[in-house]
């Protein structure tokens, strides 16, 4: 008897669900200067994508891949970034403590 099961499809083999790819689109149409970044895989998580408007709000969805996000932010003609190399805008922390201030988190 084991302990753990494995995953019957890899990732890679995971493509994003259409939810999620319209909340992603409707983000980016409601807002100005959106950036994406790229978080990597964990144990826990799957690949991600943080979509960060000017103002710092954000939105965050599951993505298959790193490509997939980068194939993504080259449609929609956004700059993306790898969240390990450069770390989260500050205009991101700003808007998470304006929340956590206003009682909104």
């Amino acid at each position: 008897m084991g302990w753990f099961r494995r995953r019957s499809s890899s990732s890679a083999d995971r493509s994003a669900k259409p939810g999620d790819i319209a909340h992603l689109e409707q983000f980016l149409q409601t807002r100005r200067g959106v950036e994406a970044f790229i978080e990597p895989r964990t144990t826990v998580t799957e690949t991600t994508v943080m979509l960060i408007a000017f103002d710092g709000e954000w939105t965050r969805r599951r993505m298959p891949s790193p490509l997939a996000v980068r194939q993504f932010a080259q449609r929609w003609s956004i700059p993306v970034y790898d969240v390990q190399l450069v770390g989260y805008p500050q205009r991101m922390r700003d808007y998470n403590e304006r929340k956590k201030r206003s009682g909104n988190s």
